[in-house]
């Protein structure tokens, strides 16, 4: 069974599977992504981030937990692909805000 994700999560995982351009659409104008303690912000670092993992390694990443926490919503997902230790599960900070993502921190 699939999971309800809020729009703007399901999008971002929808566009996860295609480039750095729809990804960044997902976000606010301003928002920050942190990822491998490195720090992006606004759409244009957030594209540059996704095409670059994109350019290294192939993967799936599978939703299969979610956690409301209130001011952010906690996505667990598996990723599998040719990186090295995969597979991983990762999790996915999402804070919204309104039909967009407004900070994202993905940790082990």
């Amino acid at each position: 069974m699939a999971l309800a994700l809020p729009k703007p999560i399901a999008d971002y995982f929808a566009a996860d599977a295609t480039d750095g351009a729809a990804v960044a659409r997902c976000f606010t104008a301003d928002a920050v992504v942190v990822d491998e303690k490195k720090t992006y912000t606004g759409r244009d670092a957030i594209a540059a981030w996704k095409s670059e993992a994109s350019s290294k390694y192939e993967y799936v990443a599978d939703p299969v937990a979610i956690d409301d926490q209130g001011d952010r919503v906690v996505v667990t997902a598996h990723l599998t692909g040719n990186f090295p230790g995969s597979p991983v599960d990762l999790r996915y900070g999402f804070k919204l805000s309104g039909d967009a993502i407004a900070r994202l921190e993905i940790v082990l």
